[in-house]
């Protein structure tokens, strides 16, 4: 069960890209891994890594086949729904400090009030600077909530739908407060003798003066640790095992596969959960611009047509969570095509919405191929689809990979609760994810 505490632990320690890219890289440099950066040149066996603005990341293990043959890739993503800070997060009410959010992702809103909140993220000075923030994990950290109204004056808010009941401009979180100004005191009065409370301390225990929330990535998230869930301790409660569960799981199957003829590869990228843009997601360039790299230091002479022919011929898993069966919503689910918590690495043909709109539909020669290397290496797995044809859909960063021509199929852990604050996975799962990584890197 050590795979299963050290995920845990990489959920813990990565909550944001930033910290997720940072475990990773430690993980990695365990291994023998090094930054690519300070390697001349690159021959079969090497092991080296190539980051991005700190939020996303990619390790390559060399092979003994040129790069033009293609590679075998465990593409997944590493940011997952929360909220993040305003540019101008901080201001009073009523003698009540707030933080003002936006929130990230696909979220129900109400799922996020009256819960402990933390906050991590950088803070970004004039100079250069970073200040790392994490407040709201230790022991003896205060939290932060978002507050919700009372029962017994909630007629009005009750009678609105789901999406509606909480806006976002209303997650805001309590940041601290006050004392009110005495009846024959007037307010305006003591604020002008009173210094802000809340800068004042951001300025003595963080060094961050109010500007420089202008220049910070901030990011709420649930406060506290992974847990096993059940009496029988079967089942993993976390936040953001989308998509980190299938990330931790795609990182240490590298790690701990031996090299092969074919190059192998791990790709953590950012910002899938809004639609893979920026320069860290796999709409862009990033991927691409990594390999010409790889390319230009492992063969004799950079060749655009070498790069082109490494991802034509390359084969993707595109590893991303899928919807597990939920037996108190079934009417939601194609039971004879869900994934069910237990059932192993969970492949999904295709994805997307309805008509299959946004999907990469893999071909079935190359299901077939993946269907003898997890049999051969005895891997649970189960084929299904996200929910009933009519009902919804999602997607993944699969048809972006896709794109440039070489084969992809999605796969991942089925996740109860997907998208909320705290998050459901069977253990038996992750150890079948990455099991499955494991023997996917070893294909032809």
């Amino acid at each position: 069960m050590k795979l299963i505490e050290d995920y845990k632990s990489f959920l813990d320690s990565g909550k944001t890209e930033r910290e997720c890219v940072n475990v990773i890289i430690s993980m990695a440099k365990e291994k023998g891994y090094k930054n690519f950066a300070d390697v001349k040149q690159l021959k079969a066996g090497d092991k080296v890594y190539i980051t991005k603005m700190n939020k996303a990341i990619a390790l390559f293990q060399m092979g003994k086949e040129p790069l033009e043959n293609g590679m075998n890739i465990l593409g997944a993503h590493i940011d997952s729904p929360r909220l993040d800070g305003k540019q101008t997060p901080v201001y009073e009410k009523e003698n009540i400090f707030y933080f003002n959010t936006h929130y990230y992702g696909g979220i129900k809103k109400y799922q996020w009030t009256t819960l402990p909140l933390a906050i991590h993220g950088v803070v970004c000075k004039k100079d250069g600077s970073l200040i790392n923030i994490v407040i709201g994990e230790k022991e003896d950290d205060p939290v932060f909530t978002i507050s919700d109204i009372l029962p017994h004056l909630a007629q009005e808010q009750m009678k609105g739908t789901a999406s509606e009941f909480i806006k976002g401009e209303d997650l805001d979180l309590i940041f601290g407060s006050k004392l009110p100004a005495k009846k024959d005191e007037k307010k305006d009065d003591k604020e002008k003798d009173t210094p802000n409370p809340i800068f004042q301390l951001l300025k003595e225990k963080y060094n961050i003066e109010k500007e420089d929330f202008n220049s910070a990535e901030l990011e709420v998230v649930p406060a506290g640790k992974a847990r096993d869930l059940g009496l029988d301790r079967s089942l993993i409660l976390a936040y953001g095992q989308d998509d980190r569960s299938c990330a931790f799981t795609s990182v240490q199957a590298i790690l701990d596969a031996a090299a092969g003829d074919r190059t192998q590869c791990c790709l953590c990228v950012d910002k899938e959960e809004i639609g893979s843009v920026g320069a860290t997601g796999m709409a862009s360039n990033l991927f691409e611009n990594m390999l010409a790299e790889i390319i230009a230091k492992a063969e004799p002479a950079y060749s655009e047509l070498t790069l082109r022919r490494c991802l034509s011929n390359s084969n993707m898993l595109s590893s991303d969570v899928n919807a597990a069966y939920d037996p108190l919503n079934a009417q939601l689910y194609d039971k004879d095509n869900a994934s069910v918590l237990g059932g192993g690495l969970t492949f999904q043909k295709y994805t997307g919405a309805r008509g299959k709109s946004g999907a990469s539909d893999a071909n079935p020669e190359f299901i077939s191929k993946i269907r003898a290397a997890m049999d051969e290496n005895k891997v649970t797995y189960q084929m299904a689809e996200l929910g009933k044809v009519d009902q919804g859909g999602g997607g993944t960063i699969a048809y972006h990979a896709a794109k440039y021509g070489m084969n992809v199929l999605d796969a991942g852990v089925a996740v109860l609760s997907m998208h909320a604050p705290w998050e459901i996975t069977a253990k038996e799962d992750i150890i079948q994810a990455y099991n499955g990584n494991k023997a996917f890197l070893t294909i032809k």
